[in-house]
């Protein structure tokens, strides 16, 4: 099982930080507080999940998954807290999260469903951020000129995302849940997810009266499909999740233990001394 430390993130999230926080960069700005915008609601919806599944475990299972299990809640829910945070001061900026309000309306569909199809909604979205967050640690350029405590904020989420990429995937194994749903969930999720995350970066960079300038779309250009960029990077990880022997472990986690291990002074883990 995987050890998973809840840890505390040392960074005022009080004092407002500039419309463009990062570099001065429109698209890539407008990116991350989209991604942002899905945190709250959807990492709610990931502890629902993973603690169903936890729930719907056998007991002699249930003990062993325990530890792990309360290690992703308290990731998640860290998380989930200082993203509402984040996304405060975005919406005193005069952004709209549309996003969590489409999240919110699907979440219907999963009352009473067997607790697999949430598991494997959540594995399918916890690679998502695993990939991004490997993307993210391997260039910290993406970040240059960031504002300190956002790049800060911003890694510590990447580091513990790539700690707990496997739990939600490991839950749907132990209840047997089968390779032809966590496909067919992965592939809807791939759907869903890259359409909203489009949505919400246009009407950020809309707002923003980033839209239609050049800029803006040569950052994105660059920053996707440039040298190192994110669909360039990640397009064969991707594809990885679709074989039957998939297991997140097969995409190592060293950059993010290198991240915690190099910064150990921009958190405090909970309910250290």
């Amino acid at each position: 099982m995987t050890e998973l430390v809840v840890r505390r993130l040392l960074i005022d999230l009080e004092t407002p930080f500039a419309r463009r926080w990062c570099g001065g960069d429109a698209f890539r700005t407008a990116l991350f507080n989209a991604l942002s915008m899905s945190f709250p609601a959807g990492e709610q919806f990931f502890i629902d999940a993973v603690k169903g599944g936890h729930q719907a475990l056998p007991p002699d299972q249930q003990s062993r998954f325990a530890a792990e299990v309360r290690g992703f809640v308290g990731q998640e829910a860290t998380h989930r807290r200082i993203h509402a945070l984040f996304n405060g001061h975005l919406q005193k900026q005069g952004f709209v999260n549309a996003w969590e309000a489409r999240v919110k309306e699907r979440l219907p569909l999963f009352a009473g469903a067997d607790p697999r199809h949430p598991l494997a909604v959540t594995a399918a979205s916890e690679h998502f951020t695993a990939l991004l967050a490997e993307w993210l640690l391997a260039r910290p350029e993406i970040l240059q000129g960031a504002e300190p405590r956002l790049a800060t904020l911003w890694q510590w989420h990447c580091a513990e995302e790539a700690e707990h990429k496997s739990t939600a995937f490991d839950l749907y194994q132990a209840l047997g849940g089968s390779h032809e749903w966590r496909i067919t969930w992965f592939r809807r999720i791939t759907v869903i997810f890259l359409g909203d995350l489009l949505r919400q970066t246009v009407s950020n960079l809309r707002r923003d009266g980033a839209l239609w300038r050049p800029g803006t779309w040569a950052s994105a250009a660059r920053t996707l499909f440039g040298r190192g960029g994110l669909v360039r990077e990640t397009w064969r990880p991707w594809r990885a999740y679709l074989r039957r022997d998939f297991h997140p472990s097969q995409h190592g986690s060293d950059r993010s233990e290198r991240w915690l291990a190099e910064h150990s002074n921009s958190y405090t883990p909970v309910g250290a001394p």
